[in-house]
């Protein structure tokens, strides 16, 4: 008897969560066995949560711009949303990205959704969701080279990741040019949107060490921050969580930082994540794409 295709999806999304699952509590645990508590929990309150809210703002600043970038991939196949469509479609994208990560993700259900409504092909708003995640990657590239010129001492590595970074940008502009015509008028303003959205989370991450009392110039920490979002991109955890913990407490190992300190502040952007996020759960019961009647 053949297996029906739709259970061998369910099973395999389900090993997927549970991977998931099993990485998330893995990296949760390894983080948890080499941090001391106490001290993590002193830096927690002596924080001063002045600058947090300031951070949040930063953080929903970034996700709006992010929102914006990836309109412009639809206005190139002829999906034209208006702004509140866009952004309540962004949101719920967030929502089912960070707490449904077994069943359909953010980025699949916008693409199912706008090609049933705009009878467009669902091969070109796949297209238009991939490449707004890349373009949002080439930004975070582009500022983690910036820093990297800053903080690392090596030049070999500095100069490694500069031509990556640059290098990755030409890549993607001949492959969008080949492959993705409809998306080239959009190449440049969505790559300054990406450097934009990086440069509030970055932004967001300055607010939450004011917080913590550490100053401007640690820049090793906002270079661990950008690797640990480029990391988190992966889907190896829900949600980034623990990936991104991992990468602050090896990274404050190798420049000599409290390890605490710098899980501290992973742990905050991710609640920063979560409490942005759960704004979406409005739009599962609403629909994102409705309009509102007017009333002659």
């Amino acid at each position: 008897m053949e297996e029906n295709p739709g259970t061998k999806n369910r099973v395999g999304k389900g090993l997927k969560l549970l991977l998931k699952i099993v990485v998330t509590i893995a990296c949760i645990w390894y983080v948890s066995g080499k941090i001391d508590f106490t001290k993590a929990g002193n830096a927690l309150k002596s924080a001063d949560w002045f600058y947090l809210p300031f951070a949040l703002i930063a953080f929903i600043v970034s996700k709006l711009l992010s929102a914006t970038r990836l309109s412009m991939y639809f206005k190139n196949i002829g999906i034209h949303l208006t702004a509140g469509q866009n952004i309540k479609l962004y949101w719920l994208g967030m929502f089912y990205n960070l707490f449904l990560p077994g069943s359909i993700s953010g980025d699949a259900y916008k693409v199912i959704l706008l090609t049933k409504k705009y009878g467009v092909v669902y091969k070109k708003t796949a297209a238009a969701v991939l490449l707004d995640r890349f373009s949002g990657l080439l930004g975070l590239g582009l500022i983690l080279a910036v820093y990297s010129t800053i903080v690392l001492t090596n030049l070999t590595h500095k100069i490694g990741i500069v031509a990556g970074a640059v290098l990755a940008v030409v890549v993607l502009f001949l492959i969008i040019k080949r492959w993705f015509k409809d998306f080239i008028t959009s190449f440049l303003p969505t790559l300054l949107f990406g450097i934009l959205v990086q440069a509030f989370q970055v932004v967001c991450t300055y607010f939450i060490m004011a917080a913590l009392g550490i100053p401007a110039h640690a820049t090793e920490y906002i270079f661990i921050f950008l690797v640990s979002s480029v990391v988190s991109v992966l889907p190896l955890t829900i949600g980034g969580l623990g990936i991104r913990e991992v990468v602050f407490l090896e990274g404050s190992k190798l420049f000599g930082l409290l390890q605490e300190t710098s899980v501290v502040i992973s742990v905050l952007f991710y609640l920063i994540t979560l409490l942005t996020s759960v704004i979406g759960l409005v739009y599962v019961f609403n629909d994102p794409l409705k309009e509102k009647k007017t009333h002659c």
